[in-house]
């Protein structure tokens, strides 16, 4: 019987899985395997095996183990959906702090066009258009303005500048510079060239350059083209009255003549003569030294480079305001 002892000997066994499965899922789910996910599901004892002249032998029950894996809603329900409310709570947070920093940056006009924009919005896009204000417009001029102050204060700060290095690197002008004095004013920048005992400008009760003082009015002339801004120049006397003068002549003629005389020197250096603005004699009205009129650094030559607010000032002072003459009726002449 060779076929039946080589088919009794066969490793296969022939398993139910079907049936199998049903049961391990009708087995009460306190079992640890079936807790876990995985069930162990014995397979059915072999048929004994007989040989001729022996006892039936048994062999040990194969088991069949299926493990089962469970689905990942669980762990999908904690697993991505934190990261999203975080990305949300932090875009939340930088755009508040953005708006914050807007609204600390925006000047007092900005923020008050901006709300008059939102209390009135039809009214302020059909009058004026979209993302338009009642209030908006003069507080863009005075921003302008401002600017142009502030350009101009700059421009100013670095003719200063040129004009202090100018002086040190000049030898002609660096044996006067303490005769030569620089600062800003509420005028715009001023040039003070000031007299000294030992080395005065002018002889004395005359209006005639001395070379030296040619020479610092020549050098400093071309550097004063270097902005649009108009100057004016006035001369200063000391206290002591002119004596000798014919024709009431005094301080405040001899201040003009010497004003008007460093105005040529400027020129003859090489600036423009467009740029004077005004020419005047202040005699001893505005000394250099109150306490102290009579001293020598009283007498001086100034040059304004003028701001255009002291220029507007000026132009609008100095305007002739034009006057509308109505003529009268005739006088009504009686009847003879």
């Amino acid at each position: 019987m060779p076929d039946q002892s080589s088919a009794d000997e066969s490793p296969f066994v022939d398993v139910d899985v079907e049936a199998l499965l049903d049961e391990a899922m009708a087995a009460p789910a306190s079992s640890g395997a079936a807790k876990h996910g995985t069930v162990a599901i014995e397979a059915p004892p072999e048929p004994p095996k007989f040989t001729a002249g022996s006892k039936p032998t048994y062999q040990r029950a194969q088991t069949v183990v299926i493990r089962r894996k469970r689905g990942g809603h669980a762990a999908a329900a904690h697993g991505g959906a934190w990261k999203i409310a975080y990305a949300d709570f932090v875009t939340a947070m930088m755009a508040f702090f953005l708006l914050m920093w807007l609204l600390s940056s925006s000047n007092h006009g900005t923020l008050q066009g901006i709300a008059d924009y939102f209390n009135r919005p039809l009214q302020a896009a059909f009058t004026e258009g979209p993302g338009a204000s009642a209030t908006t417009s003069p507080q863009t001029d005075d921003d302008k303005t401002q600017q142009q102050h502030q350009d101009e204060q700059r421009q100013l700060d670095g003719l200063r500048s040129r004009l202090t290095t100018l002086i040190a690197r000049t030898p002609n002008l660096q044996a006067f510079k303490n005769q030569i004095k620089i600062d800003i004013t509420s005028e715009g920048l001023r040039i003070q060239i000031v007299d000294d005992k030992n080395r005065p400008m002018f002889d004395k009760g005359n209006a005639d350059l001395k070379d030296y003082t040619k020479t610092i009015l020549a050098q400093i002339g071309p550097v004063l083209n270097d902005v649009p801004n108009h100057v004016s120049i006035a001369g200063h006397t000391d206290a002591l009255a002119y004596s000798g003068g014919a024709g009431g002549f005094s301080n405040w003629e001899l201040s003009t003549e010497r004003a008007n005389a460093a105005r040529r020197e400027l020129i003859d250096g090489g600036m423009a003569s467009a740029k004077v603005l005004q020419v005047r004699g202040l005699a001893d009205s505005i000394p250099l030294i109150p306490n102290d009129p009579t001293n020598p650094a009283n007498r001086r030559i100034s040059i304004v480079v003028l701001n255009k607010a002291a220029e507007d000032n000026f132009r609008r002072d100095g305007a002739t305001s034009s006057v509308t003459v109505t003529p009268s009726e005739p006088l009504a002449m009686p009847s003879p």
